[in-house]
């Protein structure tokens, strides 16, 4: 570390106070870096940091790693608005106030760094995950987001503001990375913790009694692990582990609803009279037409005819056929894809048909409109073969023109060349065919090489990234 000067006082313990603010703000991030890659305190580091965080007015609790965001917020409620978009900062014209402003957000954002990223070793009960989980959602919103974004747990799309200050730039203003790509690579890495602290858990103990399930906070990670454990669960656990799995499908399917519930199905017809009722009641044309009729000395506007919107559309049923890898390293696509089915089964003219598959093919249509349902019928896990689902799929295929098929998976199969062939085929039926490799919040997601170049060329491109992707897709095939 370089040399830091300092000047004694400032601090109740005798601490010395660095005398610059750059020297500060040097001093809170070096001691970020000490406790990330060692949990012992250093106990220069440690003093020096105290008194930083003293002389600028902020709370010493923000450098205790035992304290949670939330329990700093409860007793400083000021703070709270300072960690909404802390690390997409506007920069300030004013270069001294500027210069410290960067030493109270170095304290704010170690605090909410440390909190998320240095996780410890052992067990992890379910106190200590909900406080993750909260931790892990100021720093989604200290990068503009909002809580959940980030990890894939609610489905929505990151609000970060690009622009601004890099809270970790090597001098005062330096620009901030392009949070564009980089919001999207804090994501997987998040769901990673996550993962990590959930099979750190004795989940079934915890299923088991009441009071703790209650604390438990559905995430992407809980959900899969739920959904592994199921059949080994019973009685009071299993209750609450569908508790928790429907919970978190009403969170995911209201997120969903909203990107859906637009998506309109055929095209007017104008050949149907429209329904004289009040909904239906086009007062801008009424107005229009009935200009003649206007008293410019009573100043009135006698309507001898009424004008009604059209609202009958001339729709055709269209046939979507969902096919979801359902082996391990599928499970957030699984979820997101049961959900996404059951809110187009909803939609009228929709035939939705759904197969879950790994080295066997369930058809899961019965049970499309309830996504809690059909995920319990899942069983997670495996191997992959897409053929068998296929032999499921290609007899709904009653005409090809009226129909897309949307395949999820990443296609590391073990008959490569025959799968292949049976998906060009529907391609080339007049079918529409849409593969997909992710359709997770992050994005994160490996597709077979093979499969990728083999869809580009026969001109289906693999979609991956967000699951907006997929719903602008279907929304396209189905107006």
């Amino acid at each position: 570390m370089s040399e830091v000067s300092v000047v004694e006082g400032g601090a109740e313990d005798g601490a010395p106070v660095p005398d610059s603010d750059e020297n500060r703000r040097q001093i809170l991030y070096w001691r970020l870096l000490a406790r990330l890659f060692d949990p012992e305190e250093q106990a220069s580091l440690e003093s020096a940091s105290v008194a930083v965080v003293e002389d600028i007015g902020l709370p010493v609790a923000l450098l205790d790693p035992a304290a949670s965001v939330d329990s700093v917020v409860q007793r400083h409620p000021d703070l709270a608005a300072e960690f909404d978009g802390l690390m997409t900062p506007e920069p300030d014209a004013d270069g001294e106030r500027n210069r410290a402003a960067e030493v109270r957000r170095a304290a704010l954002v170690s605090k909410v760094l440390l909190n998320v990223f240095s996780t410890g070793n052992g067990t992890v009960t379910a106190e200590q995950l909900a406080r993750w989980q909260s931790d892990a959602g100021w720093l989604e919103r200290a990068l503009g987001c909002r809580p959940g974004d980030l990890r894939g747990g609610r489905g929505g799309a990151g609000r970060a503001r690009a622009g601004g200050v890099s809270p970790t730039g090597t001098g005062v203003g330096t620009p901030a990375p392009d949070l564009s790509r980089l919001i999207p690579e804090i994501g997987p890495e998040l769901g990673s913790i996550e993962a990590g602290l959930v099979q750190r858990m004795h989940l079934r103990e915890v299923l088991a009694d009441p009071a703790l399930a209650s604390r438990l906070t559905p995430s992407m990670s809980l959900i899969e692990q739920l959904l592994r454990d199921k059949n080994n669960l019973s009685g009071v656990a299993l209750a609450n582990a569908k508790a928790l799995i429907r919970r978190y499908v009403d969170e995911v399917t209201e997120v969903l609803r909203t990107q859906v519930e637009k998506a309109s199905v055929g095209e007017l017809d104008r050949s149907v009279p429209p329904k004289r009722v009040f909904r239906n009641l086009d007062l801008d044309r009424t107005i229009w037409k009935n200009l003649t009729n206007w008293d410019p000395e009573e100043e009135r506007l006698y309507v001898d005819r009424l004008y009604y919107r059209h609202t009958s559309r001339k729709t055709t049923p269209q046939r979507l056929i969902v096919v979801v890898d359902q082996s391990g390293s599928m499970v957030d696509s699984m979820v997101n894809c049961t959900i996404l089915a059951s809110i187009f089964a909803g939609l009228p003219k929709v035939d939705v048909h759904l197969i879950a598959y790994d080295t066997q093919a369930l058809d899961l249509t019965p049970w499309a409109h309830d996504p809690f349902e059909t995920l319990l019928r899942t069983q997670l896990g495996g191997g992959t073969d897409g053929t068998v689902a296929m032999a499921l799929a290609q007899p709904k295929i009653a005409e090809p023109r009226n129909t897309v098929v949307v395949w999820i998976s990443d296609f590391y199969e073990w008959r490569t060349d025959e799968l292949f062939e049976s998906m060009a085929a529907i391609h080339r039926s007049g079918a529409r065919f849409i593969p997909v490799g992710s359709v997770t919040s992050s994005g994160r997601g490996s597709v077979n090489p093979w499969f990728r170049e083999k869809f580009k060329d026969l001109g289906t491109p693999v979609i991956s990234g967000h699951i907006k992707k997929l719903v602008h897709e279907l929304k396209t095939f189905l107006t």
